[in-house]
């Protein structure tokens, strides 16, 4: 829905303003106007610079990471790296670096995967100033909402409605698709 109601007001923008083409502060004007917008209904703005090729991909991942991150696979529960782990520091996007959670913020749900209460960079519900992007994802016949990298768009996992207060969010993220940076003392 935010997709096509942005789509309309980008079109209404061209027509607009190709009337007053002559009258570049008007496109600047709207081009300023429209990247609020995608911010504030879509918490993105477009991607920025060349994305890599499958076989770049391939090449940068090992095989289990591409499978989660760019087939949007899972991986084996209670089997990731980062399930138990307890130190204090950063979690990363494995394909662009991306900072996306904290070891705060993290918790043991259970469930075999890396768990975490919010995204790194939120302020409570508002998610703009992180690293992620909520999708809706109908695969498997049901509709859960998929977690992907802000900036290359790696699938990270999922978020669920059943965690700690007092977000209540459950983030199961794939170890797999992550890269721990422990905190410098």
């Amino acid at each position: 829905m935010k997709e096509r109601e942005g789509t309309a007001l980008f079109c209404w923008g061209v027509r607009h303003f190709r009337r007053k083409a002559e009258e570049k502060t008007s496109l600047c004007l709207f081009v300023l106007i429209f990247k609020k917008f995608l911010l504030n209904h879509t918490g993105s703005l477009p991607k920025h610079g060349p994305s890599l090729t499958k076989s770049e991909w391939q090449k940068k991942l090992t095989p289990e990471q591409f499978y989660v991150t760019r087939q949007k696979g899972t991986e084996a529960p209670f089997s990731g790296v980062y399930l138990n782990n307890k130190e204090s520091g950063m979690y990363h996007c494995v394909c662009c670096d991306s900072p996306l959670f904290s070891s705060e913020k993290k918790y043991c749900s259970g469930t075999g995967w890396p768990a975490f209460s919010e995204a790194h960079g939120a302020s409570g519900s508002d998610e703009r100033d992180t690293g992620i992007l909520r999708r809706v994802d109908t695969s498997l016949g049901l509709t859960r909402t998929e977690v992907v990298c802000k900036q290359c768009e790696a699938h990270l996992g999922h978020v669920f409605p059943d965690g700690p207060g007092p977000s209540g969010q459950r983030f199961c993220i794939n170890s797999v698709a992550l890269k721990f940076k422990p905190r410098k003392h």
